[in-house]
């Protein structure tokens, strides 16, 4: 087995991780959707013939790579390594085999050197659009949310099954950019294939056992030293959601021993019968992420990062629903895991837990375009959580890390005129450091014809909650023509209707009567505090 010094490791881990990130930029540059395109709702991955997370791109979506080797593993159970070909191309968007709800596309191709597999490239996108009535929480069912894709083979030697394709565009609305992206997702994995074997060939290798072993060896290694400087003991911690119906409770102990951590979140209410539920896979997903944020977030991700780390949900709750509870709204509580966790261990790290983000405005829009279905997303950030000595950015998301709708371009694809866009003043939690601020936007109806709008975000009853004394961000809020909308629901857009949003701000840390007073004038200064405010959180008082 080939030996690698450390600095032929470090080069050869860095350009795993460049592949990685090059197959990202081929998707992104191949989507037809916008969803991809401009909001990088997207991840790629790089797996040895084992099925082990070698590397990511650097801007994958956490979810997406956490669930990666669980898909892996589901297409490997399905279609055994020795009966793959070469040109052999496997999908799948089932929630309990992929991301954890429909909408998401997770490819995977195996890799050859010559006969010989060597390797997995795989990609996942979130689709514009897979049938059903739409992206939303309407659902009551699984069967409501569209077209439920098994594990199966695309392309089969290089024959791509058609009639797969066909069954895919007549189940949708906008079939072009679906296919499109699927398609595009198939392309990257082609370029990311040829690119690994390049690296390969270049080294002298015949395999990717030798230097996976040592990539995750390494990081297992890392994530465990980090663990043990930790305390052993349990924490725990819950808090409130809102669902769709009313307040949901989720809760979470977290048990350190050893080199080891373990989350059971016990005590989390049970799945309901709308569509927020999470998949245990993007259960165990959010808490990888959550932990090796906390302990050792420098080092590119990979296996090595998730061997120490176990995570269990009781069947039929919230956090670990079965079919055929329905899950398109997934995020809407499987995103307070991040939070969940940090309040767990807020006593255990201090320095480095962060207040609650103010989460993202999801908007997906549906209606006709120029004479044409249109189907599209919008994503739009709420303020970031503070840490100990950082205040939070405005207008920033977590723990996921779309990027936000550029505005030019969602106006030329839905015919929504954006009248303005701004952050919103005194919406971050005060604190010692204080919580990033939200931002407010407004848009109008110009098609001629109405649209559909659902809508997925929390933090309209309950804000994001501070740390150590920190105050909660200000609560998100819709209106429709002047008259205040829930969240989490489907309405109507009629021609020239107005819809305004004001996104959540971030919680604050730290007692605000420790914030410096040098932060306080420049947040006057730069209109993120308002003289008010100031006076009434900080007790700031203008010097004569």
């Amino acid at each position: 087995m080939q030996e690698f010094d450390a600095v032929t490791l470090g080069i050869v881990w860095d350009r795993l991780v460049s592949i990685a990130d090059e197959v990202m930029e081929a998707l992104i540059r191949a989507s037809f959707s916008t969803t991809v395109r401009e909001s990088h709702d997207c991840s790629c991955v790089i797996f040895d013939a084992q099925g082990r997370l070698v590397a990511q791109a650097q801007s994958s979506i956490p979810s997406f790579t956490g669930t990666s080797p669980i898909t892996l593993d589901h297409m490997l159970r399905k279609h055994p390594a020795a009966t793959l070909q070469p040109g052999d191309v496997m999908i799948t968007n089932d929630p309990w085999l992929g991301t954890g709800h429909t909408f998401d596309i997770s490819v995977i191709r195996p890799v050859f050197m010559e006969t010989r597999l060597v390797g997995f490239v795989g990609s996942i996108s979130h689709l514009p659009d897979i049938g059903g009535i739409g992206w939303s929480t309407a659902a009551t069912e699984i069967y409501q949310e569209g077209l439920r894709i098994p594990i199966r083979k695309l392309f089969q030697s290089g024959r791509l099954d058609q009639d797969m394709i066909d069954l895919i565009a007549d189940n949708v609305r906008v079939s072009d950019q679906v296919i499109g992206d699927l398609m595009a997702n198939v392309a990257c994995t082609d370029v990311g294939a040829r690119l690994l074997l390049e690296l390969m060939s270049e080294q002298g290798m015949t395999d990717l056992d030798a230097i996976a072993d040592a990539i995750i060896d390494k990081t297992d290694a890392a994530m465990r030293a980090a663990i043990r400087a930790m305390p052993d003991g349990e924490w725990s911690y819950e808090t409130r959601i809102e669902g769709v119906d009313g307040i949901l409770r989720m809760a979470c102990t977290v048990t350190i021993s050893g080199d080891t951590i373990h989350v059971d979140y016990t005590g989390t209410d049970p799945a309901v019968h709308r569509g927020i539920n999470v998949p245990m896979c993007y259960t165990r997903a959010q808490t990888l992420y959550t932990i090796k944020c906390l302990t050792i977030p420098g080092i590119p991700n990979n296996d090595g990062a998730a061997r120490a780390i176990t995570a269990s949900a009781p069947e039929g709750c919230i956090l670990n629903a079965l079919p055929p509870f329905p899950t398109a709204g997934r995020h809407v509580p499987g995103h307070s895991i991040f939070p969940l966790i940090m309040g767990a261990l807020a006593a255990v790290v201090p320095d480095r837990v962060q207040a609650e983000s103010g989460g993202g405005t999801v908007l997906n829009i549906q209606g006709i375009r120029n004479g044409r279905p249109m189907g599209q997303t919008f994503f739009c950030a709420g303020g970031y959580g503070a840490l100990e000595r950082f205040d939070g950015h405005g207008a920033t998301p977590s723990p996921s890390n779309l990027h936000s709708m550029p505005v030019e371009v969602w106006e030329n694809m839905t015919g929504l005129l954006v009248e303005y866009k701004e952050l919103l003043i005194d919406s971050g939690g005060a604190g010692q450091a204080r919580g990033g601020l939200g931002q407010r936007m407004a848009m109008r109806n110009m098609t001629g014809h109405k649209l559909f709008v659902s809508s997925f975000s929390g933090r309209m009853k309950i804000g994001a909650q501070g740390l150590f004394g920190g105050r909660a961000g200000a609560l998100r809020k819709y209106w429709l023509n002047d008259e205040a909308v829930a969240s989490k629901t489907r309405y109507e857009l009629q021609p020239n209707d107005r819809l305004i949003t004001a996104d959540a701000g971030g919680g604050g840390f730290g007692d605000p009567a420790l914030r410096p007073r040098e932060k306080i004038e420049y947040d006057l200064r730069q209109g993120f505090v308002s003289p008010e405010a100031a006076a009434r959180d900080y007790g700031y008082k203008l010097s004569n």
